[in-house]
């Protein structure tokens, strides 16, 4: 499950990237990838950071990795530990729906001006164009959720890799965050029935995750390159 995990990631860093490649150990970018996403992400516990190396430019600042097995160590090539964390997993099936009103959930269809609202109701300003129209497609959801006619709370389904990946939680308050993780597992059920769902977290959003019924199965880490 954690390969499954680490695929289902990769697949979605590319998607966002743009770009990227897969190779035998690990799906890497030769250019730089946008910002908050890695430039290569590890498939299998036998990538060596040799094999990482070679695929990412550490010519320029900013070169970060997603060690999906905490098994490598890139210290001696100038880079440092970002942030640790756990991947996490929860069987097929709907979630139970926490006790309250919550936010009003929808699918975002728009690939313009919603999108764009959703992106920076995500990040607490304005869009970036991180998340680009490309990206409203099959295989990927972006679920808004509405309080008195804004954004307050969200997050992104993907599938690859035999798994549904959920990424990017956000609540405006940890009522309305754990309303996204049961919004996320009952739009799982509904497009992708019978599939696991998948993620990482750590701290708030690890305790989160484990409400909504994910357990831990592996840690990970995130190298950037220092400067």
């Amino acid at each position: 499950m954690l390969r499954a995990a680490a695929r289902n990631n990769a697949e979605w860093c590319g998607a966002v990237s743009r770009g990227g490649h897969f190779r035998r150990t690990l799906w890497c970018s030769p250019r730089r990838t946008p910002p908050l996403y890695p430039d290569a992400v590890t498939l299998t516990p036998g990538a060596s950071a040799a094999d990482v190396l070679a695929g990412v430019d550490t010519a320029t600042p900013g070169c970060s990795v997603k060690d999906s097995f905490a098994s490598l160590d890139l210290a001696p090539a100038g880079f440092e530990v970002l942030f640790e964390a756990r991947w996490i997993r929860r069987p097929a099936g709907a979630a139970t729906a926490p006790a309250g009103g919550g936010p009003e959930w929808e699918e975002v269809e728009g690939p313009h001006g919603q999108l764009r609202a959703w992106e920076a109701a995500w990040s607490g300003g304005e869009g970036t164009g991180l998340f680009h129209p490309g990206l409203v497609r099959e295989g990927i959801v972006f679920l808004a959720g509405y309080v008195e006619g804004r954004i307050a709370a969200g997050a992104v389904l993907n599938t690859g890799g035999g798994v549904v990946g959920v990424s990017n939680v956000f609540g405006r308050s940890g009522e309305d965050t754990d309303s996204a993780w049961a919004a996320a597992l009952d739009a799982a059920a509904r497009h992708w029935p019978g599939l696991p769902v998948v993620g990482y977290e750590h701290g708030d959003g690890l305790d989160a995750a484990v409400r909504a019924g994910f357990a831990p199965i592996g840690p990970l880490r995130v190298w950037l390159q220092s400067a």
